[in-house]
């Protein structure tokens, strides 16, 4: 069996990848994706808080973030298979940032750079933040900062399933097996080993396999500092309505946003209590000891709550600066990155989606150059910061 390009992963971004390479490629140009779950339970996509932002401090994230706002707006131009309308649930509801004193310069700081790109975002002051917010408690805050519009979350899953019918509707064949190994002849990847399948033979492999990312790279004789990282998402309800909730993120690193007629929380570790993990067991612990005092701290209506739902998934964590690794490898050339996203690969499939495409099919970027993402950056431990990590 052989493909001219093979997938390893068919989550949102190995999706997005199928499906912008077959939109452009001509017909005769065969394309695979393996993936060894299609009902994608345990993925990272279905199990992400469903975020999109562009109060990023690198220039480069907020004009992803701009075109997958773009992208969602319009997506029934772009993924619509037959008469079957898409509906990923886009809610442009705002991400908050809220900051204390020893964090205004970082806010000021980033707020620059996205006046920059053009974000629509604004400074809040504690009276902006309590007129706005009457729910919240501000005494404690500096400020704030909030997107007018292009921000907010949306279906995940729906997303990620999207891309892949959108895909399958073009040519793109999913494979539904799991990678083994890799055959590498001298600086070119041959094929791709497969459990049930075999050996299927490639012109170009693309390393799409979120927080399995460096399993698939040391396949290939490649270093890549990139983790898997648990996170947890706890489901609850309030009793009192809490209206103009955007998804807000506590100084502390607690975010909420609500869901339905529940909320969703959570908050990343520090680092000395952030291992390698790839189980789904849950730390109800962190919730009562940690989560539940910030939010009824930040929400005083959040005192009288009760978790309703719990879950676990996992960041593709990018150990050097939490941004992707995009592109071809400097040496094995028909071997690209698609790794790293650090918990933002959602958001970044449109437009990543859309650059590999072109990087593979054109031998450059064209419409948006991601040339600062590279490999290389990894091998010269020359770090390309992403400050607003949550």
């Amino acid at each position: 069996m052989k493909f001219d390009i093979v997938i390893i992963g068919g989550g949102v971004i190995g999706s997005a990848i199928a499906y912008f390479l077959s939109a452009q490629a001509p017909a005769s140009v065969k394309i695979a994706v393996i993936e060894k779950d299609p009902s994608y339970q345990e993925g990272s996509t279905a199990r992400s808080a469903g975020g999109i932002r562009q109060q990023f401090s690198t220039p480069e994230n907020i004009r992803i973030s701009q075109f997958a706002t773009q992208f969602l707006r319009n997506i029934n131009d772009h993924l619509r298979v037959n008469d079957d309308p898409v509906d990923v649930s886009f809610q442009e509801k705002g991400y908050l940032f809220l900051a204390q004193d020893h964090q205004i310069p970082v806010l000021y700081g980033n707020h620059q750079v996205q006046i920059r790109e053009n974000v629509p975002v604004q400074l809040l002051d504690p009276e902006d933040l309590a007129r706005a917010y009457p729910w919240m408690t501000v005494s404690d805050l500096a400020g704030g900062s909030i997107s007018a519009d292009g921000e907010g979350w949306l279906d995940a899953y729906g997303l990620n399933q999207a891309f892949r019918k959108k895909a399958i509707s073009q040519g793109v064949q999913y494979i539904r097996d799991t990678a083994q190994g890799l055959l590498r002849q001298g600086q070119k990847i041959d094929a791709v080993l497969l459990e049930n399948t075999g050996a299927v033979h490639c012109g170009t492999v693309v390393n799409a396999a979120g927080p399995h990312a460096a399993t698939i790279a040391e396949w290939a004789g490649i270093s890549l500092n990139v983790r898997p990282r648990k996170r947890f998402i706890y489901s609850f309800t309030c009793r009192t309505v809490i209206e103009n909730c955007p998804l807000t993120i506590d100084p502390s690193g607690v975010y909420f946003r609500p869901e339905g007629h529940q909320f969703i929380t959570g908050c990343s570790p520090a680092p000395e209590n952030d291992p390698d993990c790839l189980d789904f067991n849950i730390d109800y612990g962190w919730f009562e000891e940690h989560i539940w005092p910030i939010l009824a701290h930040r929400v005083p209506a959040f005192e009288a709550i009760k978790l309703e739902n719990a879950w676990a998934g996992h960041y593709a964590y990018n150990i050097l600066d939490q941004n992707a690794v995009l592109g071809r490898h400097p040496d094995v050339q028909n071997f690209i990155f698609a790794n790293g996203f650090s918990g933002h690969g959602l958001q970044q499939a449109p437009a990543v989606g859309r650059a590999l495409s072109e990087l593979i099919l054109q031998g450059q970027y064209q419409t948006l150059n991601l040339d600062r993402f590279s490999y290389q950056r990894m091998v010269e431990e020359k770090p390309l910061s992403e400050i607003n990590v949550v």
